[in-house]
């Protein structure tokens, strides 16, 4: 007991049990905080994928199947992904108003926190892309707006022309103009290939160039952009314009003939 007592009474005595309780609070946090955690995102997921599952019974089931296997009406939408359904619902296309050669983009008709519901049940459905994070699509000055120049050139200008204006496809389909989207839904357009448009998924196209290409977009539609001829005409290029200098200049040309004739005519009768 004397031993004890002068163990007690040593100087480092306050230390060591300070340091002993230290760790095993440590432990037992990194035992079941985690777990936890865990459980909580967990719970959280679930809940998600059940609201979720209301909602598309009510919007979506009667075109893409009770179990999103698709219809005569509707693709299926199992293995499309969260994205694919972010995209979709955030830009208006989908709930469709009607069957066609394109759904059209108009106003959203789900909040951003049912989308997200909608998204996480479809998701359960099929592994696909997941819904991209702010530092996927957000641009911080570092990307390159020459090589998305180049990229969006070779993949996209056919349809979308050469500063993302859109343009006409064939039996009633278009390519919509990119000027003023959402990054965000750049992004998502190019992870899985909504309608006509291919997809670029990340083995193809890399997260950075996606960027570039993000950024390009920015610089030649942004609110900064120059255009140092005028008038852009669409920014298709010099048929464009050599067929608005032909149409227009040769039009007043002979107009002012036909004027400079009839006043010539006027004044020798005279």
């Amino acid at each position: 007991m004397k031993k004890l007592s002068a163990r007690r009474r040593h100087p480092l005595a306050a230390l060591v049990v300070l340091l002993f309780a230290l760790a095993a609070t440590g432990g037992l946090y990194a035992a079941f905080a985690p777990a936890d955690k865990a459980k909580a995102e967990e719970a959280q997921t679930s809940l998600a994928i059940d609201e979720g599952k209301k909602l598309y019974a009510v919007g979506c089931a009667s075109c893409h199947g009770t179990g999103g296997q698709g219809t005569s009406d509707g693709p299926s939408l199992v293995g499309v992904g969260a994205a694919a359904v972010d995209f979709q619902v955030s830009t208006g296309r989908m709930p469709a108003q009607q069957n066609g050669a394109q759904v059209p983009k108009k106003p959203k008709v789900y909040s951003a926190a049912e989308t997200e519901q909608l998204a996480a049940y479809v998701a359960s459905l099929g592994a696909g892309p997941e819904t991209p994070t702010k530092s996927q699509y957000s641009l911080d000055g570092k990307e390159d707006a020459a090589n998305g120049g180049q990229l969006f050139r070779s993949n996209c200008a056919q349809c979308h022309n050469f500063s993302g204006k859109g343009g006409a496809l064939s039996n009633g389909k278009y390519a919509p103009s990119l000027d003023g989207v959402d990054p965000k839904h750049i992004y998502e357009a190019m992870q899985t290939g909504p309608q006509n448009m291919p997809s670029f998924p990340d083995t193809v196209m890399p997260e950075k160039e996606k960027r570039d290409i993000i950024a390009y977009l920015d610089k030649v539609n942004g609110e900064d952009a120059a255009t140092p001829g005028g008038f852009t005409l669409g920014g298709i290029g010099p048929v464009v314009e050599g067929l608005f200098a032909w149409v227009f200049g040769l039009g007043l040309l002979i107009a002012i003939t036909i004027w400079v004739a009839a006043r010539t005519t006027k004044a020798k009768k005279s």
